[in-house]
């Protein structure tokens, strides 16, 4: 092997440590309560949005005649993170709720992923255990909205909310 390869190979094994290190714990930033082991901790109401917009630990439901989504939050086989699905369409008053099978992943709805949109809900907690979830209430107005798993983001574990009245 040359100097060259030895730099690429070394580059690579550094970024995947990061990788999964951001993986395996809490998303920086403001700290946040103790998790309870089943359950995500609710994020505290945002002062634009309101309880309504926080993700939730406990089971929302929906307004009458509307759905629960289920999106589920994966790490496959090999090793590739995925929502599914990850476009979505929703109305107001639908529940969506993301749920964990494998890994270790949380739900952010960007600010600046998402320009000129008020109310996003804030960040969920990372979630940890098969079968955790977070709910959230469509609340926001009518629109496309982009979202992602913050530690698996640059691995293209992204997805679009499309909201209708």
């Amino acid at each position: 092997m040359n100097v060259s390869t030895i730099r690429v190979m070394a580059a690579g094994v550094a970024l995947t440590s990061l990788v999964v290190a951001m993986g395996c714990g809490e998303k920086s930033g403001a700290p946040q309560g103790a998790q309870a082991p089943a359950a995500a901790t609710p994020p505290a109401p945002s002062a634009a949005g309101g309880a309504e917009n926080a993700m939730s630990s406990s089971q929302l439901t929906p307004d009458q005649g509307r759905q629960v989504i289920t999106v589920v939050l994966n790490t496959d086989d090999q090793g590739k993170n995925t929502f599914t699905p990850s476009e979505i369409e929703a109305h107001q008053g639908d529940v969506l709720r993301f749920t964990l099978k494998t890994g270790v992943h949380n739900v952010d709805f960007l600010a600046d992923s998402n320009p000129g949109k008020a109310g996003l809900p804030k960040p969920s907690d990372m979630l940890q255990l098969p079968g955790q979830a977070v709910d959230w209430k469509v609340s926001l107005a009518p629109g496309r909205y982009y979202f992602q798993c913050d530690p698996h983001a640059i691995l293209g574990m992204k997805g679009h909310l499309q909201i209708e009245k």
